[in-house]
Order: structure tokens, then C-alpha cells, then sequence
């Protein structure tokens, strides 16, 4: 009698618990949906506000929704760590914010996706110095494959006028490395602090410069149309409140490595969506250097699944 009910009980744990793992990868398939599709949606709003103008109210927004969420369900609203979730924010919010926006000004949405996404590349390299970090094994094979491919897609010999915008894209990439660099050694100071009340604080202090360039540098005025006012809602309450949860209870939930591999799919979103919806069709040779870069993500992230890396939450987008 006692062999069945722990049989019972072992059955009902291992039903739970495969139930849990689909509904965080569900999770995690909308989020990438969600965020993929938004190079979309910020690249056609953007022909109806200011890039800083769109980049302060998205943030600064979003911020304001995240706090409503740690309202509602009751979740610590104490600052801590002032001094590194103003860098935090300067980083990932301002920085990584601010210069994807800059490059879908003059630049392809599916080509900016693809470039931003060379962030783990960055994080690998500057751990090096950083954290003291070295690049070994497989490491190697995707450092290589990440550089190959931004110089297939970059082109050095032939240079396009979309430089500067590709060039903006790869910055972002580095800043949003450099925040998930700095926000690993804060949880592993102060492990205690509540992850969605950390985002809500950078991201809220991360958007006041981008508000304060908002107010100094001229801009068109803003047309309201029904395209930019859901573009923006969508923004600030599907890519920002609603990803971050998404996100946060993925990684709650997950594998180490396994939500690392899925996010994988928001780029590849980005650039199928950009072909579908704006026409952007890549070139033979960046086709090949995304491919590449895609082969470095996944290299990667296996090596992550293998060696049970603990997944940083800051490689969220903001």
C-alpha cells in the first residue's frame, strides 16, 4: 500500500514538474516572439517620433510599469546598490536603449537584431579582463565565428552607408555585455535582491538621461497615429513589464543554458520578420555572416547547458 502512494506520489512530482517546463518554455517562445517582432515595430515607429523621444518614453514608461507590477503583487520596493543600478541603468537601459533606437533610424531591423545579438560574444571577451575569465575550448570556435561573421556582414573592403548604423548596433551589443558583466558580480554580492525590483530601479534611473537628451535635442513633432500609440503601448507594456515577467519565471524554472538557447530565436525572429514586413532582404554575404554569429550563439549556449551555467538575468532585453 505504501509502494503505491510514493509510486503515486513520484508519478504526480514528475507531472508537475514536466508541466512546469512547458509552460516556461511557452514562456519563453512568446517572449522571443515578442521582443523579435518588436525590431519591426520600433523600426516603423519610429517614422513618427524622434529617436530619443521614442527611446525616452519607452523606457521611462516601462520603468513606471514595472513598479506598478511590484505593487500589485507585493514585491520589495527598497533601493539598494545605488552606485551600480545607476551604472546598471546608464548600461542597459540608456546605452543599450539609446543606440539600438539610433541604428534603426538609418539602419535594417533584421541587420541591428543580428548585431546586438553578438552581446554573449562581448560578454565572453571582456569576462576575460573583467572577471578574470578565460576563453577556453569551444569559447574559441565561437570567438571565432562571431569575428568572421561581423566582418562578413560588416564588409570592411566595401563599405556602405549603413556603417554607422551597423557600427551604433555592435555598440550596443558591447554595453548590453557590459551591464550583464556587472550586474553577475552584483548577484554575486548581494544575492538576496529581488531581481524584478533590480530591473524596475535600472531601468526607471537608466531612462532620466535618455528623458534629459529627449528635452535638449530637436525632434519632429510627434504624430499620434493608431501605428506609433500601439507601437508604443506595445513597447512599454508587452516587450517591458510583460517580457520581464515572462522572463524571470522562465529562468526560475528552466535548465541552466536551456533559456540562453531559446532566446536565440528573437533575432532569427527579427531578421524573418524584417524580410516579411519591411522587405529587407539580406545580401548573400550577410546572410553568411549571420549564420555565423548564429553558429557562435549556440556553441555557446551548448556550452553553457553542458558546463550547468547559471544563466545571468540581465541578458534580458530592456
Amino acid at each position: 500500500m505504501h509502494a503505491f502512494r510514493a509510486h503515486d506520489i513520484i508519478k504526480d512530482n514528475m507531472q508537475n514538474s514536466s508541466k512546469a517546463t512547458i509552460r516556461a518554455v511557452s514562456a519563453l517562445l512568446l517572449l522571443a516572439v515578442l521582443w523579435g517582432y518588436n525590431w519591426v515595430v520600433m523600426k516603423r515607429a519610429l517614422a513618427d517620433v524622434g529617436p530619443f523621444q521614442f527611446g525616452a518614453m519607452r523606457t521611462f514608461f516601462g520603468g513606471v510599469c514595472l513598479f506598478a507590477l511590484l505593487l500589485v503583487m507585493r514585491r520589495p520596493l527598497r533601493i539598494a546598490e545605488l552606485p551600480t543600478l545607476i551604472l546598471l541603468g546608464v548600461l542597459q537601459t540608456c546605452g543599450f536603449t539609446g543606440l539600438i533606437i539610433w541604428a534603426l533610424v538609418e539602419g535594417g531591423a533584421g541587420k541591428t537584431a543580428v548585431l546586438t545579438y553578438t552581446m554573449p560574444f562581448w560578454v565572453m571577451v571582456l569576462a576575460w579582463p573583467m572577471l578574470g575569465e578565460k576563453i577556453r575550448g569551444t569559447q574559441w570556435l565561437a570567438a571565432l565565428a562571431s569575428v568572421t561573421g561581423l566582418l562578413l556582414i560588416l564588409d570592411p573592403l566595401h563599405l556602405g552607408s549603413d556603417l554607422f548604423s551597423m557600427g551604433l548596433a555592435v555598440l550596443a551589443g558591447v554595453s548590453w555585455a557590459l551591464a550583464v558583466i556587472i550586474a553577475k558580480k552584483l548577484h554575486h554580492r548581494a544575492p538576496e535582491l529581488d531581481l524584478l525590483s533590480l530591473t524596475a530601479w535600472q531601468m526607471l534611473l537608466g531612462s532620466l538621461p535618455l528623458v534629459a537628451v529627449a528635452l535638449v535635442v530637436p525632434a519632429q513633432p510627434i504624430h499620434w497615429t493608431p501605428y506609433f500609440t500601439g507601437g508604443l503601448l506595445y513597447n512599454i507594456i508587452a516587450c517591458n513589464a510583460l517580457a520581464w515577467l515572462l522572463w524571470l519565471y522562465a529562468l526560475q524554472r528552466l535548465p541552466a543554458g536551456v533559456a540562453s538557447m531559446i532566446s536565440l530565436l528573437t533575432p532569427v525572429i527579427g531578421v524573418l520578420a524584417a524580410w516579411w514586413d519591411l522587405g529587407e532582404r539580406p545580401s548573400a554575404m550577410e546572410a553568411a555572416g549571420m549564420l555565423l554569429i548564429g553558429s557562435a550563439l549556440v556553441i555557446l549556449s551548448i556550452r553553457g547547458m553542458k558546463r550547468h551555467e547559471e544563466v545571468e538575468p540581465a541578458i534580458g532585453q530592456d
